[in-house]
C-alpha cells in the first residue's frame, strides 16, 4: 500500500505540471536542446551520429526509447521510421522523468523499510514523499534531463545490494554510469560498504555454525556419561577459552568502544577471513569497473563531450557547499537549537579530540575557499541559473563573506558527520565523506543538481523526526517548488545579445 500512494502521490502532481510545463515551454530549452535532438536521432533508427556538445553517456536515450516503445508498440513492431520518430516529442520524452520520479519515491519507500524496518510505512511513505518534492530533484521532473533517472539508477543498485542481489545491483551501477559517469563512486561506495557487512554476515554465521557444533557435542557427551559430573565444567572451561568467542567479543566492544584505527583493522580481519566468498560475491561490481576503466583509457577522461568546460579541477570549496546546501535543505536535523546544543556537549565530552578538529577543519575550510574557489565561466555568465546569483549576491558580496562563511560550513559538514555516526560505523562515515569529495571536488561548475544523490543517502541514513517538522519542511519544499516553476514559467526574459526567451531555472 506505501508504494502505491507514494506512486500516486507523484502522479498526481506530476503529470498535471508535466502538462503545464509543455503547453508554455513547448520547446527544448537549456541542456535539452542537446539532448531532445539526439534521442529523436536514435527513434529514427540513427545511432551512429552523436553531438559533440553532450557530456553524458546515452542511458537516458535508451530508457526513453523503451518508454515510447512500450506506450506505442505497434510503431515500433513495425518499424515505421517516421511514426516512430513523430511519437518521440519533446514533451513526451519529458514524460520519461515523471514515471523515473515516481520509481524513485517507491525505491526511496523500499529503502528506507530495508535500512531500518522499525520505522514503519506510514513514516516510510511520509519520507519518500518528501524526497519527491526536494525542490532540486522536482524541478528536473518536468525537464528532459539526466538527474531523475541516474537517481532511480542509483537507489535501485543501492537496493539490491542491501538485499545481497549482487548481479542485480551491479547491473544497475553499469546502467547509471550509462546515465552519469560519475555514479561509478558511488558503484564503489555501495559495494565497498556492502563487503564489509557481507563479511561480517559470513563471520557471524560461522561462529553460530561453531558454537551450534560445540552444543550438540556437549549434549552428546552429557548424555553418555550422565554420571560423570566432571565433563560439564570442562566444556564450560574449553568454551570460554575458545579464541574464536574471544574474538567476537572484542569485535562488538570495537563497535562501542575500540578506536577508529581498530575498527578498520576488524573490517580488514573479516574480509581476509572470507576474502574468496566476498570476492566471488562482487566480481559483477569488479567487472564493471574494469569496463569503465577501459572506456576512460580509450576515451581519454570521463566526459565525452564538450571536455574543455569540463576540465577536472581541484575545486575543494565544492565539497564546502555541499555541506551548507545540504544541511539546509534538512533544516530540521541540522539547524536548530536542540541540534546545536547536541553538537556543543559533544564538543565539551570530547574538548582535546574535538578542539583540534575544529581547528584543522577550520584551517582547511579557509585554505580551500582562499586557493580552490573556482569561479566557471559559466557561473559568472549566466544569469539564468540561481547560482548565479547566489555567487554574486552571498558568496562575492564583500572579499571577507567567502572567509565569514567558513564556520557554518564546518558546522554544516560536523553536524551531518554526528548525525551519520549515531547510526553508521565510522568507516562507513569516512567512505560516505570521501565519495562525497571524489563526486563534487573535480566538478568546476557548482551545481545543485551533482548534490541529489548524496543528500538522498543523508535522509535515508538520518534519524527519524516528528510528524509535525517533516510536514513543515514539506510546505517548505512545496513553497520552493511552486516559486521556482512560476519563474520558469512566468517570468521569461530577453537577451540583448541573443535571440530567444530565456528562463530562470536551478
Amino acid at each position: 500500500m506505501g508504494r502505491l500512494t507514494v506512486a500516486a502521490a507523484v502522479a498526481a502532481w506530476a503529470i498535471p505540471l508535466a502538462a503545464l510545463v509543455a503547453s508554455i515551454v513547448p520547446d527544448p530549452y537549456m541542456d535539452e536542446i542537446f539532448h531532445v535532438p539526439q534521442v529523436q536521432r536514435y527513434c529514427r533508427g540513427d545511432f551512429l551520429i552523436w553531438d559533440p556538445m553532450i557530456t553524458t553517456p546515452p542511458g537516458l536515450y535508451y530508457i526513453s526509447l523503451a518508454y515510447v516503445a512500450s506506450l506505442f508498440p505497434g510503431a515500433w513492431v513495425t518499424r515505421i521510421a517516421e511514426a516512430f520518430d513523430a511519437l518521440c516529442t519533446t514533451a513526451l520524452l519529458r514524460s520519461t522523468n515523471v514515471i523515473m520520479a515516481m520509481i524513485c519515491g517507491v525505491l526511496v519507500h523500499d529503502l528506507l523499510l530495508c535500512i531500518r524496518p522499525k520505522i514503519g510505512k506510514r513514516k516510510a511513505t511520509a519520507f519518500a514523499i518528501l524526497v519527491a518534492l526536494y525542490p532540486i530533484h522536482w524541478f528536473f521532473t518536468f525537464l528532459y534531463y539526466t538527474d531523475v533517472a541516474s537517481l532511480a539508477a542509483v537507489l535501485a543498485m543501492y537496493l539490491f545490494c542491501l538485499k545481497k542481489q549482487f548481479w542485480v545491483s551491479a547491473a544497475f551501477g553499469a546502467f547509471s554510469i550509462l546515465l552519469r559517469q560519475t555514479n561509478v563512486i558511488w558503484m564503489i561506495f555501495f559495494a565497498a560498504n556492502g563487503a564489509i557487512a557481507h563479511a561480517q554476515y559470513l563471520y557471524v554465521k560461522d561462529n553460530v555454525c561453531y558454537e551450534n557444533s560445540e552444543l550438540t557435542d556437549k549434549s552428546n557427551k552429557e548424555a553418555s556419561h550422565m554420571d560423570n559430573k566432571t565433563t560439564a565444567p570442562g566444556l564450560r572451561k574449553r568454551r570460554n577459552n575458545n579464541p574464536i568467542n574471544k574474538r567476537e567479543v572484542v569485535s562488538e566492544s570495537n563497535i562501542m568502544y575500540s578506536s577508529f584505527t581498530e575498527e578498520i583493522w576488524d573490517a580488514i580481519f573479516k574480509l581476509w577471513n572470507s576474502k574468496c566468498e566476498v570476492l566471488i560475491a562482487f566480481i559483477p561490481f569488479s567487472m564493471v569497473l574494469l569496463v569503465f576503466v577501459a572506456f576512460i583509457v580509450w576515451n581519454g577522461g570521463i566526459v565525452l563531450g564538450a571536455k574543455e568546460a569540463h576540465v577536472v579541477s581541484p575545486h575543494f570549496a565544492q565539497f564546502l557547499y555541499f555541506g551548507l546546501v545540504s544541511a539546509a535543505a534538512l533544516l530540521p536535523w541540522h539547524f536548530t537549537p536542540t541540534r546545536a546544543s547536541d553538537l556543543f556537549h559533544w564538543c565539551r565530552k570530547n574538548k582535546t579530540y574535538s578542539s583540534f578538529a575544529i581547528l584543522v577543519a577550520l584551517g582547511l575550510s579557509l585554505v580551500a575557499v582562499h586557493l580552490f574557489s573556482i569561479a566557471h565561466p559559466y557561473l559568472l555568465a549566466d544569469n539564468r541559473h540561481y547560482t548565479f546569483y547566489i555567487w554574486r549576491k552571498v558568496i562575492q558580496v564583500h572579499w571577507m563573506m567567502k572567509y565569514i562563511l567558513t564556520p557554518v560550513y564546518v558546522y554544516s559538514w560536523f553536524s551531518i558527520v554526528n548525525i551519520l555516526g549515531k547510526s553508521q560505523t565510522r568507516l562507513w562515515v569516512l567512505s560516505f565523506v570521501l565519495s562525497v569529495a571524489l563526486a563534487l571536488i573535480p566538478a568546476p561548475l557548482v551545481e545543485f543538481r551533482y548534490y541529489t544523490i548524496p543528500l538522498v543517502i543523508l535522509v535515508l541514513h538520518s534519524p527519524v523526526i516528528s510528524n509535525v517538522k517533516l510536514l513543515a519542511l514539506g510546505f517548505l519544499y512545496a513553497a520552493v517548488d511552486f516559486f521556482t516553476l512560476a519563474m520558469f514559467l512566468f517570468r521569461p526574459f530577453q537577451w540583448q545579445h541573443e535571440p530567444g526567451t530565456q528562463r530562470f531555472i536551478w
